[in-house]
């Protein structure tokens, strides 16, 4: 089982980025997915994520409207594209799946819901 995050890289504020993770050694399709991030000396924060039933998505407030969850389970890739990118956007991010196909946010140690995570790609907005 292999999560593969790939897309971050440096970019001004205001920008665009689309990250994308590669999902190998199961049914992406099976799964709920999650992008995550992680910036220095915070907590770890879900950002965003997709059901794996009805693709139904969710959303951490400051991002709304900026970014958006996808995926392609035939290719068994995920997707989060970003725009408008503002500094508070830095960070690590992470991508996470859960084999019951939920698409979870919110509520007390929500990130122990999924089952595997990938490495990261950084992201970095200057301003």
């Amino acid at each position: 089982v292999q999560l593969q995050a790939s897309g971050g890289g440096l970019v001004q504020s205001g920008g665009s980025l689309r990250l994308s993770c590669a999902a190998s050694g199961f049914t992406l399709a099976d799964y709920g997915i999650a992008w995550f991030r992680q910036a220095p000396g915070k907590e770890r924060e879900g950002v965003a994520c997709i059901s794996g039933s009805d693709d139904s998505t969710d959303y951490v407030d400051s991002v709304k409207g900026r970014f958006t969850i996808s995926r392609d389970n035939a290719k068994s890739m995920a997707y989060l594209q970003m725009t408008s990118l503002e500094p508070e956007d830095t960070a690590l991010y992470i991508c996470a799946v859960d084999r019951f196909s939920r698409c979870i946010l919110r509520g007390a140690h929500f990130f122990l819901a999924y089952d595997y995570w990938g490495q990261g790609t950084l992201v970095t907005v200057s301003s």
